[in-house]
């Protein structure tokens, strides 16, 4: 090359407040929902969970900067934009409210929903590694349009619906941030459009709380005193121990790693119509490697690609935002920051950013489906308002000291509370979801084989308690019903099979006698 590459650009800076934006939201999410939701202790978010995220994030970040400068040297140009980094934002939520909260509220054991939701993140690391070498077989089998109707119902569901209720508890805060959200996000003529919007929506929401009273000068004294050094440690026993009880709550992860790898392909893809042609198995290998680290440090959430390339490369961005970027939020972590910015910035300033990502992983599957297929994207997400409803159900009883067996199925039908209904419906949504949105789809594009083959797997999946039980177990005597019922679906696609066939043979038969 006729001149140095430059390691930090002009465009660098405003990329850097763009993401790092971006990626705090996400740090001050995962910590408020551990500690306000499901009342994790401090220690474990601020001495083992918080290290890891950062670590996590910071190799990913360093990884996309030496691909950035591989690609320079190898294209010859000076120009090139470097991947954004940060956690993968859905599987904030899919495993502090599917894995930590029903095992910690289960159990009432901190250390072990801890050890599970690990093994939860080094299986989603897997996937997202096999998906470097199988990822485009797996796009094969399973519709594009039934991932993504998968992904809305989680995004509708868990994201978006309960901080749009904490949003309506707080309306003199959380209201102004979800119109600036409307004008600068989905809008086409944003309000002050020079302030990164990410740093925008925090500092109104801030201002509005302290001016309102909501926050407190004590709790930021308390978070004081939780500075310090945390430096990530190696969780391999905690790893070990959740292994045989973790096998519930890895279904969540099969649908939840085949979308980030197909939202992580779409980006790549993206970042190449850029003019920046990264190669897919190197990102995929290192989002999964540095998810993998982040495990064993005590981390159980994944990282990934994130959206933005194209606008940060509009910018002028080069490699240098995310290096920055990934040793900030390494800094944040290590050093216990996150909690002296949680004291400062109010919960109810973060949560309508949770509705706008949640809209948004909706609108993605209603904008690439075909007209035809747009009735997949609702059966995908019964069993998520399913899953959704159970879980406010059994929340509901819990405050009344009871349980929906101790009330009764048939009292609570009698009040148009069909328990049994949600039980079955909205256990194992992520992957009952899956199996009935291929169903569908299969349906509606006479592909009658392919559909005996996912009736004859939701069966198996039934027989083994991963779908519509409480629990995993062989052959429990709720779950043979639906055993049966999925069976005789595949015989169903079996005679339209026949019947296509012979319809066909038929129509050929006359045509050579015309």
């Amino acid at each position: 090359m006729e001149h140095k590459l430059k390691l930090w650009m002009k465009g660098d800076w405003a990329a850097y407040f763009g993401l790092l934006a971006n990626n705090l939201t996400n740090l001050l999410t995962m910590v408020s929902l551990l500690i306000f939701v499901v009342g994790f202790p401090e220690e474990i978010v601020y001495g083992r969970i918080v290290p890891g995220f950062g670590l996590g994030i910071f190799l990913a970040s360093c990884c996309y900067f030496v691909f950035g400068r591989m690609l320079a040297k190898e294209t010859g140009r000076l120009n090139i934009t470097a991947l954004p980094s940060g956690p993968s934002a859905p599987s904030i939520f899919t495993v502090t409210f599917l894995v930590i909260l029903p095992v910690y509220k289960t159990t009432n054991d901190a250390n072990f929903a801890f050890s599970i939701a690990l093994v939860w993140c080094l299986f989603e690391a897997f996937i997202l590694m096999a998906g470097a070498f199988l990822g485009d077989t797996l796009r094969r089998i399973i519709p594009k349009t039934v991932l993504l109707s998968c992904l809305s119902g989680l995004g509708l569901l868990l994201l978006a619906m309960n901080p749009m209720l904490q949003s309506f508890e707080t309306p003199v805060v959380a209201f102004i941030v979800l119109i600036i959200i409307f004008l600068n996000w989905f809008g086409k003529s944003p309000i002050f459009s020079k302030i990164p919007t990410g740093f925008l929506l925090l500092a109104a929401g801030t201002a509005l709380a302290w001016g309102f009273g909501l926050q407190s000068p004590e709790a930021i004294t308390a978070a004081l005193h939780t500075l310090g050094f945390n430096p990530p440690e190696i969780h391999i026993s905690s790893l070990i121990s959740g292994i045989p009880h973790s096998l519930p709550y890895l279904a969540s992860a099969v649908p939840l790693g085949l979308a980030n790898y197909i939202f992580d392909l779409e980006n790549i893809e993206s970042a190449h119509a850029a003019g920046d042609p990264y190669k897919t198995r190197h990102v995929m290998l290192a989002n999964g490697m540095a998810s993998c680290v982040g495990a064993f440090a005590g981390n159980p959430y994944p990282v990934t690609v994130y959206i933005g390339h194209a606008g940060w490369k509009a910018m002028g961005a080069g490699l240098g935002y995310t290096l920055a970027t990934g040793t900030s939020m390494l800094i944040i972590s290590l050093f216990g920051i996150g909690a002296l910015l949680l004291a400062i910035i109010p919960v109810v300033a973060i949560v309508p950013i949770l509705v706008y990502v949640g809209i948004v992983t909706a609108n993605q599957v209603v904008r690439e489906t075909p007209k035809l297929e747009i009735p997949v994207i609702f059966i995908c997400l019964f069993p998520w308002i399913a899953n959704w409803a159970l879980s406010l159900a059994n929340n509901v009883l819990s405050a009344a000291g009871t349980t929906g067996q101790a009330v009764g199925a048939e009292v609570l039908a009698a009040k148009g509370v069909y328990y049994n209904g949600l039980i079955h419906l909205g256990n194992g949504a992520p992957i009952s979801s899956l199996m009935w949105g291929c169903l569908a789809i299969f349906a509606i594009n006479n592909q009658p084989l392919r559909a005996v083959t996912a009736a004859v797997i939701a069966s198996l999946l039934s027989l083994f308690g991963v779908i519509h039980a409480s629990t995993v177990g062989f052959a429990q005597v709720a779950s043979m019903q639906f055993v049966y019922a999925y069976l005789m679906v595949a015989a169903l696609f079996a005679v339209k099979y026949m019947m296509d066939r012979n319809k066909k043979e038929i129509n050929t038969d006359k045509e050579a006698a015309a």
